[in-house]
């Protein structure tokens, strides 16, 4: 039940990304941003699901880049607002 529940997170996660990357082609270039970041969190995820190995130090370059990536979105829209 846990392995489902945690498989349709990480299929969220995706479409969560493929919406910013739609959003982002229409115009709204920082929600990039935000796509990477959900990129990154459904590789991460898939990783750790299916025990990848992948080293520590790529692991947290990973999640810099995403939050950095973040960041940037959250403060480009508010600069929209």
């Amino acid at each position: 039940m846990l392995d489902a529940l945690q498989i349709f997170s990480i299929a969220l996660e995706a479409v969560i990304a493929v919406i910013f990357v739609l959003i982002a082609i229409r115009g709204r270039i920082f929600m990039f941003g935000l796509a990477v970041t959900f990129a990154i969190y459904v590789g991460y995820d898939l990783a750790r699901q299916f025990a990848w190995d992948i080293s520590p130090p790529v692991l947290i370059c990973g999640f810099f880049v995403a939050t950095v990536s973040a960041l940037y979105s959250a403060v480009k829209l508010y600069r929209r607002l």
